[in-house]
Protein backbone atom coordinates (compact mmCIF):
# COMPACT_ATOMS: atom_id res chain seq x y z
CA UNK A 1 0.00 0.00 0.00
CA UNK A 2 1.25 3.11 -0.34
CA UNK A 3 0.10 6.68 1.07
CA UNK A 4 0.12 10.49 0.17
CA UNK A 5 -0.80 13.55 2.23
CA UNK A 6 -4.24 15.27 1.12
CA UNK A 7 -5.42 18.56 2.55
CA UNK A 8 -8.42 20.81 1.87
CA UNK A 9 -6.67 24.73 0.98
CA UNK A 10 -9.78 26.13 0.62
CA UNK A 11 -10.83 26.06 4.24
CA UNK A 12 -7.77 28.80 4.76
CA UNK A 13 -4.33 27.71 3.99
CA UNK A 14 -1.56 29.91 2.60
CA UNK A 15 1.35 28.53 0.43
CA UNK A 16 3.74 28.83 2.95
CA UNK A 17 1.46 26.08 4.90
CA UNK A 18 0.85 24.14 1.47
CA UNK A 19 4.52 24.40 1.04
CA UNK A 20 6.02 23.06 4.45
CA UNK A 21 3.10 20.16 4.31
CA UNK A 22 4.64 18.85 0.79
CA UNK A 23 7.84 18.96 2.65
CA UNK A 24 6.60 16.91 5.10
CA UNK A 25 5.01 14.51 3.13
CA UNK A 26 8.73 14.72 0.90
CA UNK A 27 10.79 13.76 3.72
CA UNK A 28 8.57 11.65 5.48
CA UNK A 29 8.83 9.09 2.37
CA UNK A 30 5.44 9.58 0.85
CA UNK A 31 4.32 8.43 -2.66
CA UNK A 32 2.15 11.76 -2.69
CA UNK A 33 0.95 15.28 -1.66
CA UNK A 34 -1.89 15.90 -3.08
CA UNK A 35 -4.75 18.74 -2.44
CA UNK A 36 -8.49 19.70 -3.60
CA UNK A 37 -9.56 22.60 -6.42
CA UNK A 38 -12.29 24.31 -4.57
CA UNK A 39 -12.35 28.16 -5.13
CA UNK A 40 -14.26 28.71 -1.40
CA UNK A 41 -16.06 26.97 1.40
CA UNK A 42 -18.91 28.43 2.12
CA UNK A 43 -18.80 27.51 6.26
CA UNK A 44 -15.37 28.85 6.28
CA UNK A 45 -15.81 32.15 8.13
CA UNK A 46 -12.54 33.75 6.59
CA UNK A 47 -11.96 31.11 3.49
CA UNK A 48 -8.27 31.51 2.22
CA UNK A 49 -8.69 29.67 -1.09
CA UNK A 50 -5.60 29.33 -3.22
CA UNK A 51 -5.84 28.29 -7.09
CA UNK A 52 -5.08 24.26 -6.78
CA UNK A 53 -2.76 24.58 -10.21
CA UNK A 54 -0.81 27.95 -9.39
CA UNK A 55 -0.12 26.29 -6.19
CA UNK A 56 1.16 22.72 -7.52
CA UNK A 57 3.48 24.92 -10.04
CA UNK A 58 4.91 26.30 -7.24
CA UNK A 59 5.43 23.20 -5.72
CA UNK A 60 6.93 21.94 -8.61
CA UNK A 61 9.81 24.37 -7.97
CA UNK A 62 10.24 23.47 -4.56
CA UNK A 63 9.67 19.96 -3.90
CA UNK A 64 11.84 17.11 -5.63
CA UNK A 65 10.34 13.95 -5.43
CA UNK A 66 6.97 13.44 -4.63
CA UNK A 67 3.97 13.15 -6.84
CA UNK A 68 1.85 16.38 -6.99
CA UNK A 69 -1.73 15.58 -7.38
CA UNK A 70 -4.98 17.98 -7.78
CA UNK A 71 -7.80 15.69 -6.42
CA UNK A 72 -10.15 17.12 -8.35
CA UNK A 73 -10.29 19.77 -10.65
CA UNK A 74 -13.70 20.49 -11.62
CA UNK A 75 -14.47 20.42 -15.52
CA UNK A 76 -16.52 23.35 -15.00
CA UNK A 77 -14.16 25.75 -13.45
CA UNK A 78 -11.68 25.33 -16.70
CA UNK A 79 -11.95 25.14 -20.32
CA UNK A 80 -10.00 21.72 -21.02
CA UNK A 81 -7.50 23.64 -23.14
CA UNK A 82 -6.63 25.83 -20.20
CA UNK A 83 -6.38 22.17 -18.06
CA UNK A 84 -4.28 20.50 -20.91
CA UNK A 85 -2.09 23.92 -21.21
CA UNK A 86 -1.38 24.20 -17.19
CA UNK A 87 -0.94 20.50 -16.52
CA UNK A 88 1.59 19.92 -19.33
CA UNK A 89 3.61 23.27 -18.14
CA UNK A 90 3.45 21.96 -14.39
CA UNK A 91 4.63 18.60 -15.93
CA UNK A 92 7.43 20.00 -17.44
CA UNK A 93 8.16 22.09 -14.15
CA UNK A 94 8.10 19.17 -11.97
CA UNK A 95 10.11 17.00 -14.36
CA UNK A 96 6.91 14.87 -14.57
CA UNK A 97 5.70 14.11 -11.17
CA UNK A 98 2.34 16.03 -12.06
CA UNK A 99 -1.19 13.65 -11.54
CA UNK A 100 -3.81 15.40 -12.76
CA UNK A 101 -7.17 14.90 -11.96
CA UNK A 102 -10.53 15.57 -13.24
CA UNK A 103 -14.33 15.01 -11.91
CA UNK A 104 -17.67 17.24 -12.41
CA UNK A 105 -17.64 19.32 -9.64
CA UNK A 106 -20.25 19.51 -6.64
CA UNK A 107 -20.20 22.55 -4.43
CA UNK A 108 -22.95 24.57 -6.46
CA UNK A 109 -22.29 27.41 -3.79
CA UNK A 110 -18.89 28.37 -4.94
CA UNK A 111 -20.40 28.67 -8.39
CA UNK A 112 -22.90 30.85 -7.77
CA UNK A 113 -20.54 32.99 -5.22
CA UNK A 114 -18.58 33.33 -8.32
CA UNK A 115 -20.71 33.34 -11.04
CA UNK A 116 -19.47 30.10 -12.58
CA UNK A 117 -22.16 27.85 -14.42
CA UNK A 118 -23.24 24.95 -13.31
CA UNK A 119 -24.54 22.45 -15.38
CA UNK A 120 -26.70 19.81 -13.90
CA UNK A 121 -25.39 16.22 -13.48
CA UNK A 122 -26.33 14.61 -16.49
CA UNK A 123 -24.58 17.78 -18.92
CA UNK A 124 -21.33 17.86 -16.24
CA UNK A 125 -20.93 13.97 -16.88
CA UNK A 126 -21.10 14.57 -20.60
CA UNK A 127 -18.81 17.54 -20.52
CA UNK A 128 -16.36 15.75 -18.42
CA UNK A 129 -16.30 12.71 -21.09
CA UNK A 130 -15.94 15.09 -23.73
CA UNK A 131 -13.13 16.58 -21.77
CA UNK A 132 -11.15 13.33 -20.86
CA UNK A 133 -11.05 12.60 -24.35
CA UNK A 134 -9.65 16.16 -25.12
CA UNK A 135 -6.97 16.09 -22.78
CA UNK A 136 -6.11 12.46 -24.39
CA UNK A 137 -5.81 13.76 -27.52
CA UNK A 138 -4.01 17.03 -26.43
CA UNK A 139 -1.09 15.10 -24.38
CA UNK A 140 -0.78 12.97 -28.05
CA UNK A 141 -2.42 9.54 -26.89
CA UNK A 142 -5.16 9.34 -29.17
CA UNK A 143 -4.18 10.85 -33.32
CA UNK A 144 -6.32 13.45 -35.01
CA UNK A 145 -8.70 16.26 -34.04
CA UNK A 146 -11.58 15.76 -31.32
CA UNK A 147 -15.30 17.02 -32.07
CA UNK A 148 -17.72 16.99 -28.98
CA UNK A 149 -20.63 18.68 -28.38
CA UNK A 150 -19.38 21.38 -25.62
CA UNK A 151 -15.51 20.91 -26.78
CA UNK A 152 -13.09 20.45 -30.22
CA UNK A 153 -9.49 20.12 -30.65
CA UNK A 154 -8.21 20.99 -34.19
CA UNK A 155 -5.72 18.50 -35.39
CA UNK A 156 -2.74 20.50 -34.03
CA UNK A 157 -0.11 19.54 -32.32
CA UNK A 158 -0.14 20.57 -28.52
CA UNK A 159 2.76 22.10 -26.79
CA UNK A 160 4.94 21.49 -24.15
CA UNK A 161 3.43 17.63 -24.52
CA UNK A 162 3.98 15.92 -21.30
CA UNK A 163 7.31 14.85 -20.40
CA UNK A 164 6.13 11.21 -20.14
CA UNK A 165 2.67 10.07 -19.13
CA UNK A 166 1.39 12.65 -17.30
CA UNK A 167 -1.20 10.58 -15.81
CA UNK A 168 -4.81 11.30 -15.25
CA UNK A 169 -7.08 10.35 -12.01
CA UNK A 170 -10.67 10.11 -12.50
CA UNK A 171 -12.16 10.86 -9.18
CA UNK A 172 -15.51 10.93 -8.16
CA UNK A 173 -18.69 8.47 -5.71
CA UNK A 174 -20.69 7.30 -8.44
CA UNK A 175 -21.10 3.70 -8.82
CA UNK A 176 -21.72 3.25 -13.06
CA UNK A 177 -20.38 6.21 -14.96
CA UNK A 178 -17.80 7.63 -12.81
CA UNK A 179 -16.03 3.62 -12.99
CA UNK A 180 -16.78 3.70 -16.76
CA UNK A 181 -15.50 6.87 -17.25
CA UNK A 182 -11.78 6.05 -15.25
CA UNK A 183 -11.42 2.86 -17.04
CA UNK A 184 -12.00 3.99 -20.66
CA UNK A 185 -9.75 6.89 -20.09
CA UNK A 186 -7.76 7.14 -17.22
CA UNK A 187 -4.66 6.08 -15.10
CA UNK A 188 -5.92 6.37 -11.67
CA UNK A 189 -9.73 5.87 -10.36
CA UNK A 190 -9.97 7.30 -6.84
CA UNK A 191 -13.14 7.33 -4.70
CA UNK A 192 -14.08 7.53 -0.95
CA UNK A 193 -13.82 4.71 1.49
CA UNK A 194 -16.99 2.21 1.22
CA UNK A 195 -17.84 -1.47 2.27
CA UNK A 196 -15.84 -3.95 0.44
CA UNK A 197 -18.80 -4.89 -1.73
CA UNK A 198 -18.82 -1.50 -3.20
CA UNK A 199 -15.24 -1.60 -3.55
CA UNK A 200 -14.86 -4.60 -5.21
CA UNK A 201 -18.09 -3.51 -7.33
CA UNK A 202 -16.58 -0.29 -8.52
CA UNK A 203 -13.08 -1.76 -9.47
CA UNK A 204 -14.90 -4.50 -11.31
CA UNK A 205 -16.54 -2.29 -13.56
CA UNK A 206 -13.50 -0.05 -13.85
CA UNK A 207 -11.48 -2.27 -15.22
CA UNK A 208 -14.23 -3.89 -17.11
CA UNK A 209 -14.39 -0.44 -19.19
CA UNK A 210 -10.76 -0.56 -19.33
CA UNK A 211 -10.69 -3.68 -21.34
CA UNK A 212 -13.68 -3.03 -23.74
CA UNK A 213 -12.02 0.40 -24.13
CA UNK A 214 -8.78 -2.04 -25.87
CA UNK A 215 -6.49 -1.09 -22.30
CA UNK A 216 -4.44 -2.78 -19.92
CA UNK A 217 -7.21 -3.66 -16.96
CA UNK A 218 -4.51 -3.94 -14.42
CA UNK A 219 -2.82 -1.02 -15.49
CA UNK A 220 -5.37 0.78 -13.56
CA UNK A 221 -4.59 1.89 -10.28
CA UNK A 222 -7.25 2.38 -7.71
CA UNK A 223 -7.00 4.95 -4.79
CA UNK A 224 -8.73 5.68 -2.02
CA UNK A 225 -9.04 9.01 -0.42
CA UNK A 226 -10.16 9.04 3.33
CA UNK A 227 -9.78 11.16 6.42
CA UNK A 228 -8.34 8.88 9.43
CA UNK A 229 -8.19 9.49 13.14
CA UNK A 230 -5.28 6.91 14.05
CA UNK A 231 -2.14 6.29 16.51
CA UNK A 232 0.11 3.99 17.16
CA UNK A 233 -1.11 2.79 20.54
CA UNK A 234 -4.48 4.08 22.94
CA UNK A 235 -2.35 6.68 24.45
CA UNK A 236 -1.55 8.24 21.08
CA UNK A 237 -4.73 7.38 19.73
CA UNK A 238 -6.66 9.19 22.26
CA UNK A 239 -4.17 12.41 21.82
CA UNK A 240 -4.73 12.43 17.94
CA UNK A 241 -8.43 12.39 18.84
CA UNK A 242 -8.15 15.25 21.20
CA UNK A 243 -6.11 17.28 18.97
CA UNK A 244 -8.08 16.66 15.43
CA UNK A 245 -11.50 17.72 17.67
CA UNK A 246 -9.53 20.91 19.09
CA UNK A 247 -9.04 21.94 15.18
CA UNK A 248 -11.84 20.08 13.19
CA UNK A 249 -13.33 23.15 11.20
CA UNK A 250 -17.21 21.55 12.04
CA UNK A 251 -16.83 22.38 15.50
CA UNK A 252 -17.24 18.95 16.33
CA UNK A 253 -16.05 17.53 20.04
CA UNK A 254 -13.64 14.41 20.45
CA UNK A 255 -16.84 12.04 21.15
CA UNK A 256 -18.83 13.47 18.57
CA UNK A 257 -15.96 13.65 15.97
CA UNK A 258 -15.05 10.21 16.96
CA UNK A 259 -18.72 8.63 15.87
CA UNK A 260 -19.09 10.00 12.73
CA UNK A 261 -16.22 8.34 11.68
CA UNK A 262 -17.02 5.23 13.24
CA UNK A 263 -20.26 5.93 11.56
CA UNK A 264 -18.97 6.12 8.30
CA UNK A 265 -16.65 3.00 8.11
CA UNK A 266 -13.61 5.84 8.21
CA UNK A 267 -10.59 4.55 9.82
CA UNK A 268 -10.65 5.10 13.53
CA UNK A 269 -8.46 3.95 16.54
CA UNK A 270 -4.78 2.82 17.57
CA UNK A 271 -3.00 0.64 14.89
CA UNK A 272 -4.63 -2.44 15.90
CA UNK A 273 -7.47 -1.36 14.33
CA UNK A 274 -6.68 1.34 11.98
CA UNK A 275 -4.31 -1.40 10.46
CA UNK A 276 -6.76 -4.14 9.44
CA UNK A 277 -9.02 -1.82 7.40
CA UNK A 278 -5.51 -0.89 5.41
CA UNK A 279 -5.29 -4.56 5.10
CA UNK A 280 -8.30 -5.02 3.98
CA UNK A 281 -8.66 -2.61 1.31
CA UNK A 282 -5.49 -3.57 0.10
CA UNK A 283 -7.14 -7.17 -0.61
CA UNK A 284 -9.64 -5.34 -2.15
CA UNK A 285 -7.87 -3.83 -4.90
CA UNK A 286 -7.19 -0.88 -3.45
CA UNK A 287 -3.30 0.21 -4.05
CA UNK A 288 -3.08 3.84 -2.31
CA UNK A 289 -4.46 5.50 0.63
CA UNK A 290 -4.57 9.47 0.43
CA UNK A 291 -5.16 10.71 4.31
CA UNK A 292 -7.34 13.54 3.78
CA UNK A 293 -6.09 15.84 6.40
CA UNK A 294 -7.89 18.89 8.11
CA UNK A 295 -5.78 19.49 10.64
CA UNK A 296 -3.76 20.29 13.10
CA UNK A 297 -1.47 20.29 10.68
CA UNK A 298 1.96 19.52 13.37
CA UNK A 299 4.67 17.14 11.81
CA UNK A 300 4.40 15.00 14.70
CA UNK A 301 0.70 14.48 14.93
CA UNK A 302 0.88 13.87 10.97
CA UNK A 303 4.16 11.27 12.36
CA UNK A 304 1.41 9.36 14.55
CA UNK A 305 -1.29 9.50 12.14
CA UNK A 306 0.75 7.93 9.44
CA UNK A 307 2.60 5.86 12.10
CA UNK A 308 -0.23 3.76 12.68
CA UNK A 309 -1.23 3.16 8.90
CA UNK A 310 1.89 2.92 7.40
CA UNK A 311 3.59 0.15 9.94
CA UNK A 312 4.17 -3.41 7.35
CA UNK A 313 2.97 -1.69 4.29
CA UNK A 314 5.07 -0.68 1.81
Amino acid sequence: MEFGLMIEPQMGMTYDLILDLARYAENAGLAAFARSDHYSFPRATTPHATDALATLAGLARDTSRLELVVLVSPITFRHPAVIAKQATTIDEMSAGRLVLGVGTGWMEEEHTAFGIPFFDQAERFDRLEEALAYLNHAFGRLPGPFHGKHYRLEDTAVRPLPTGRLPIIVGGSGERRTPRLAGTYADEYNFGIRPPDEIRLRIDRARAAAAQAGRDPDALRVSVMTPAIAGRDPAGYAAVLSRMAAADPMGRDAQTLESRYRERGLIVGPADEARPVVEQLAANGVERIYLQHFGPFDHDLLDELFGALRAGSS
